[in-house]
């Protein structure tokens, strides 16, 4: 189970010891890993223009997309507001039907073809390690699913 918090002012080590403690009381009898972005989670998704038009619904717009430099993202103060004015001005949308405009950040990340240009991020680059460190460890072990799992 991947589990999200971003670090927002907290080190990462707090918000990676607050999902801990959160997992540990719900009595989840499954395996977890912590992703835990440096600020807000939408700071990821702002390096793919292709991907920011496609989920906007104009895949060849042609208007400019000024996305800020990959090695600030993580410093944004408002990553989230970022994306949506992305979103809205990839749309070529006007008026009352920009106004009406709702993407969901899943759906530019469901769209993002690959996110290798994260690993220059120091959180994307723990998450990865802590991917590759569980699967290793996992590597040959059988997956425990809870009593109560039902396969689909």
């Amino acid at each position: 189970m991947f589990v999200h918090r971003d670090a927002e002012r907290e080190p990462p080590e707090h918000r990676i010891h607050e999902i801990a403690r959160a997992v540990g009381g719900a009595g989840l009898p499954v395996p977890h890993l912590c992703v835990v972005p440096v600020r807000m989670l939408e700071a990821w998704l702002l390096f793919d223009r292709a991907a920011i038009r496609r989920a906007a619904g104009n895949p060849n717009g042609a208007m400019p997309l000024e996305l800020p430099e990959l090695s600030r993202v993580e410093e944004l103060p408002d990553p989230k507001a970022v994306l949506h004015s992305l979103l809205q001005e990839a749309s070529g949308l006007k008026g009352r039907r920009l106004n009406n405009l709702r993407v969901p950040v899943r759906r530019v990340a469901a769209l993002i073809d690959g996110f290798a240009p994260l690993r220059r991020l120091s959180a994307f680059q723990r998450l990865e390690k802590d991917v590759q460190v569980f699967v290793q460890g996992r590597r040959g072990l059988p997956m425990a699913l809870p009593e109560d799992y039902e396969q689909v």
